[in-house]
């Protein structure tokens, strides 16, 4: 794992793949909880019965859901330690071109963009794949962008 603590750090792995996280099973009852927490009870989601005959033969994990995902499978991919807030600054651009059925287990993979300085500290843009195993298109293709204080 990756562990940063000093803007210069940061910089000077600008252009590089931090690495590939640790393999994470998505399981129905995070599906469920997640759709407890968004108000998207759609059947595809939470409706075992239903999606056994449904387009994907089962369940599948909200894409909002594997979206969500990214900062806590990158934990097993690298830290950004600075003394300043870190702060997720939003997204610059997201894909969903494979869904997740419930069972498989995905994991990411986190290249470090772009370092830019700003007033405030620095503005680092992060590109996130998490892909599910065994398949060849990834689950979400990811640009975020997280901004680092300064003191």
């Amino acid at each position: 794992m990756r562990v940063f603590t000093t803007f210069d750090e940061v910089a000077a792995a600008a252009g590089e793949t931090l690495g590939t996280g640790e393999w994470v099973e998505i399981t129905q009852e995070r599906v469920d909880q997640f759709a407890e927490a968004t108000g998207d009870h759609q059947w595809i989601h939470v409706d075992v019965a239903r999606a056994e005959e449904g387009p994907f033969g089962g369940t599948i994990a909200h894409g909002y859901l594997t979206l969500s995902l990214i900062p806590f499978l990158g934990r097993s991919v690298f830290s950004i330690q600075t003394p300043g807030a870190v702060l997720n600054y939003g997204l610059n651009k997201v894909r969903f071109p494979n869904p997740v059925p419930v069972g498989r287990r995905v994991r990411i993979t986190v290249d470090l963009a772009e370092v830019l300085e700003i007033p405030a500290g620095r503005q680092v843009t992060l590109r996130s794949t998490i892909e599910i195993e065994g398949e060849t298109k990834p689950a979400c293709v990811a640009e975020s962008v997280v901004l680092l204080l300064s003191d």
